[in-house]
């Protein structure tokens, strides 16, 4: 069960409608980076989650309070497109808006949804769902969700660098905040249940009876003009205190070369290939 209030989780104002602008933002509601994601990812890893109930219920508030980011993005789209035209005698007046909207703003704002937001991303391609990932397997979960985060901060700050509105910067440091909040606490479950030693590789149920440990730890270098690339992950402690890194410089092949042998009768091959 929902329940909405009538207001805002934040005030959106916007001082100067920009057709353009309101294209970009629309990448922050329906694009891979943006809220319809984030909301649709943590909504179904809540109601597949299993084990402590308090993961389940961090995952179904959050999510609702990305509904919560998708509902105030869509009114600043909507204030973003406050004067723009609506017919060709609008588009022949001299205002900085027709500007703008000849300068690349979506036209779909007009003809599909009357100036205001839609379910897609700055080009105007609808959100599929394709970008929401649930495993069912909360050490996964939360890092994909840092990752979904991390891709959300990253827009947020470059809408924020791409507009002089105050009223738009202003929301804009909002879903940057928030976004630095939920970095930190998908990555503070990691912690609690005991940390990336604790918690990798993951799954951490899966039995090392059933892992070829021997190939766990080395990392391959398959360059033939370059050297291994010194890191953390070429010597020293692998990360789950099980082993150490190592290299293999140039690897041979473990395997076979891939042959299917001829092909079957009534397969649709050629005869020559059957022959």
């Amino acid at each position: 069960m929902f329940h909405h209030s009538s207001k805002l989780q934040y005030e959106v104002r916007c001082d100067t409608p920009d057709p353009q602008f309101a294209k970009y933002l629309q990448q922050a509601i329906g694009g891979v980076e943006g809220e319809i994601r984030v909301a649709m990812q943590y909504f179904f890893q809540a109601m597949g989650a299993r084990g402590d109930a308090k993961y389940r219920d961090l995952l179904m508030m959050t999510a609702t309070e990305e509904l919560s980011h998708i509902e105030f993005l869509g009114h600043a789209v909507a204030l973003n497109l406050e004067g723009a035209p609506v017919s060709v005698q609008e588009e022949a007046a001299t205002d900085p808006v027709v500007n703008a909207i000849m300068g690349g703003a979506n036209p779909r704002h007009i003809l599909s949804s009357g100036l205001s937001a839609m379910p897609v991303n700055a080009n105007g391609v609808p959100f599929d769902m394709s970008h929401v990932y649930a495993t069912g397997n909360i050490a996964a979960d939360m890092m994909a969700n840092v990752t979904a985060e991390s891709g959300g901060r990253v827009l947020a700050s470059r809408l924020y660098n791409m507009t002089d509105d105050a009223g738009m910067k202003d929301m804009l440091s909002f879903l940057i905040a928030r976004d630095t909040m939920h970095q930190q606490q998908w990555m503070a479950v990691i912690e609690e249940l005991g940390g990336v030693e604790a918690q990798m590789p993951i799954p951490n149920s899966t039995p090392q009876a059933h892992e070829a440990t021997e190939h766990s730890y080395y990392f391959l270098n398959t360059s033939l003009d370059e050297p291994t690339p010194e890191g953390r992950w070429s010597s020293g402690p692998s990360l789950d205190g099980r082993s150490e890194f190592s290299v293999k410089e140039k690897p041979e092949p473990l395997g076979q070369k891939p042959d299917l042998g001829k092909a079957r009768k009534r397969s649709g091959a050629q005869t020559e290939q059957m022959d």
